[in-house]
C-alpha cells in the first residue's frame, strides 16, 4: 500500500521546508496531502517570505483520515497557528498514539510539540533559536533526530530540509528509496550518507 503523508500549512509556514519535504516525498512515490490549519479554512497560504502555496484541503476535511506521517514545517507564525489549533494538536496526539510518524522541523518541535508536552520522552532537534524551550535532557544537536521509541522525526531548519525529507522517505518506504531520491539531487553526503 502506498504510504500517505499529511503536510500541514498555515500563514507564516516556512516555504522551503514545506516545499522541499513535499517535493522529495512525492519523488519517492509517497501520497502527499497538504492541509490548511487556518481557522477559516483558507486554502491559499502566504508563507513566511511571501510565497503563496495552495493547500489541498482545510484540515477539518481530512483530520480523521489515515496518514502514515503528519508533518509540520517551521516558520514561527505558522508554528504558532499549529500550536493554537486544538484540531491539529489532537490529530498529532492520535497519530502518536496509533504508532505513526510525527515529524516537525525548525520552530515547530518547540512551539507545538514541546509546548503541548506531546512527547514527554521524545528526544528532538530544533532550530537553535528555540533550543531554550526544549528541556536539556531532550534536546539533541543534530541536523535530524529520529527517536524510534516514539516514532518522532525532528530537524533544525531550512538547511536541513533535505535530510529531514530523506529520513522520512527511509522510514515510510526504505533506505534504498531514500538513496535513489538523494542521488540526482547533487547534495553533499548528509548524516545518513544516502549518497
Amino acid at each position: 500500500m502506498t504510504p500517505r503523508a499529511l503536510v500541514c500549512l498555515a500563514h507564516g509556514s516556512e516555504e522551503t521546508e514545506a516545499v522541499t519535504t513535499i517535493d522529495l516525498l512525492v519523488r519517492a512515490g509517497i501520497q502527499v496531502t497538504t492541509a490548511s490549519v487556518e481557522g477559516d479554512g483558507c486554502l491559499q497560504i502566504v508563507c513566511s517570505r511571501g510565497v503563496k502555496l495552495l493547500a489541498d484541503y482545510p484540515l477539518v476535511d481530512v483530520a480523521d483520515e489515515h496518514f502514515d506521517a503528519v508533518i509540520l514545517p517551521g516558520g514561527v507564525k505558522g508554528a504558532e497557528c499549529f500550536r493554537d489549533s486544538p484540531l491539529l494538536v489532537e490529530r498529532i496526539r492520535q497519530t502518536h498514539l496509533s504508532g505513526n510518524i510525527v515529524a516537525a522541523i525548525c520552530a515547530s518541535p518547540a512551539l507545538v510539540l514541546e509546548h503541548h508536552k506531546l512527547f514527554p520522552l521524545g528526544n528532538m532537534s530544533v532550530n537553535p533559536d528555540f533550543k531554550h524551550l526544549i528541556p536539556e535532557n531532550k534536546w539533541v544537536d543534530r541536523r535530524v533526530t529520529y527517536d524510534e521509541r516514539v516514532n518522532l522525526v525532528t530537524s533544525q531548519g531550512l538547511g536541513t530540509s533535505i535530510d529531514f525529507a530523506l529520513k522520512l522517505i527511509e522510514l515510510l518506504v526504505s533506505r534504498e528509496k531514500a538513496a535513489e531520491v538523494a542521488g540526482p539531487l547533487m547534495v553533499a553526503p548528509g548524516i545518513y550518507a544516502y549518497i
